[in-house]
């Protein structure tokens, strides 16, 4: 968890609560309790009316809430959608965090806007990504994070099959499929390759750094050139 991420949820549990410790707030979020001295101090030097200390106790002064987020009614929209799609084509990680997205802004939106929030009639389907697509999602975002490579093992669209070691770059989603932008090994170039076409997946504990001519940015230009060709 971020540490912003962190700052924000001890608000809110402050604000479920009358009283709260160190203790069960570390173990809620997961982290020391010199941690959550350090952020109670951070939060109260920031202006955050928090009542008690160490040992003690923690408890928000009543009254208090968050500022609320200023969006137009476009924006909401966009915020809704967005997260719709995420979470109905992404794979499940992604799909809580936008969940949670949408339950903290919810939070802390005025009154006047809460109600489009929830009426938005923007939705996003799911019927149309296959379940195996979106559950190696998380394998292959985890794969970029740490550079890690990753074994396919992969069928083209003439229905030749092939087996390859790749480095992930970045994934792309094109309405209808997502896809995997890598370089590949075996043809010592960058390769596109369909998630619906991967039959197996495998990240590798082998890690790779960034070089020039195979990173994302590369492969950006690589497409461009491409283009220019046609």
């Amino acid at each position: 968890m971020r540490r912003a991420d962190r700052l924000f949820q001890i608000i809110q549990i402050l604000r479920r609560r009358r009283v709260t410790t160190a203790q069960r707030l570390a173990e809620e979020l997961e982290v020391s309790e010199r941690t959550v001295y350090r952020d109670m101090q951070d939060l109260i030097v920031s202006g955050v009316p928090i009542e008690g200390e160490a040992g003690v106790g923690y408890a928000l002064r009543r009254g208090y809430d968050l500022p609320p987020l200023m969006f137009t009614e476009d924006e909401l929209e966009a915020l809704v959608l967005g997260a719709r799609i995420v979470g109905s084509w992404a794979d499940a990680a992604l799909a809580r965090a936008a969940g949670d997205v949408l339950v903290k802004v919810d939070a802390v939106l005025p009154p006047r806007l809460k109600n489009r929030l929830a009426d938005s009639l923007l939705h996003a389907p799911d019927f149309h990504v296959p379940g195996e697509v979106t559950a190696a999602l998380g394998d292959l975002r985890g794969a970029i994070a740490r550079r890690c490579k990753v074994f396919l093992s992969y069928t083209r669209a003439d229905g030749q099959k092939s087996q390859r070691i790749v480095l992930p770059l970045g994934l792309f989603y094109w309405g209808a499929t997502w896809s995997l932008a890598a370089w590949c090994e075996l043809r010592d170039d960058f390769r596109h390759f369909r998630l619906d076409r991967v039959e197996r997946l495998e990240v590798l504990d082998e890690r790779f750094s960034d070089q020039p001519g195979r990173t994302l940015e590369d492969f950006f230009q690589f497409v461009g050139g491409e283009k220019d060709k046609t």
